[in-house]
């Protein structure tokens, strides 16, 4: 059995969780998640645990089981304390400013790039030593994700000056430029 879908799920107290045949849904105080499980996987509750069960030892059923749990425990862990991403943007007039609940991005091009938030998910912008550091805030771990993906996406990392947006802690190596003769 999976070590991972064995694990029972905590569930904390201010947290309702609803269980459907092919579905969750998740209630807390940081939002409500909802999620669909393969048919084969069934969630139990037993008080305050919600455990994960596989009809057979198949390869399909195996991989599916430590799945659906992992998603279930992320719904849980994102309505009580929710999920963040950082990303730094690096590079001479390169800004980020809040506009509403979205971004708008200065990044060296000739126009400005607005980026509206998705439900759900929120923006800080703010400069720590020096460098401007944007942070994602959201319930859903998947869509906290993306977006954080979709922000990088918009200038991504370069090797030879390193400008651009990248994660907090991602190491960017440095390659020489031209040399001349």
């Amino acid at each position: 059995m999976s070590r991972i879908g064995r694990t029972p799920i905590q569930v904390p107290a201010g947290v309702n969780v609803t269980l459907e045949p092919g579905f969750v849904r998740v209630k807390g105080p940081k939002g409500t998640l909802e999620q669909s499980v393969p048919k084969a996987i069934s969630l139990t509750q037993d008080g305050e645990n919600i455990l994960a069960t596989r009809p057979s030892d198949e390869g399909v059923h195996r991989s599916l089981h430590g799945l659906t749990r992992t998603l279930v425990a992320n719904m849980v862990e994102g309505v009580t304390n929710g999920f963040e991403k950082s990303l730094e943007i690096h590079g001479t007039g390169y800004r980020a400013i809040l506009k509403g609940t979205g971004l708008e991005l200065q990044l060296g091009f000739s126009h400005v790039i607005d980026y509206p938030a998705p439900e759900g998910i929120a923006f800080e912008v703010a400069t720590v030593d020096r460098v401007l550091r944007i942070t994602v805030r959201g319930a859903d771990k998947a869509l906290v994700g993306q977006v954080a993906a979709e922000i990088r996406a918009k200038r991504k990392p370069e090797p030879y000056k390193q400008k651009g947006i990248r994660y907090v802690g991602e190491h960017v190596r440095k390659k020489a430029g031209k040399t001349a003769k």
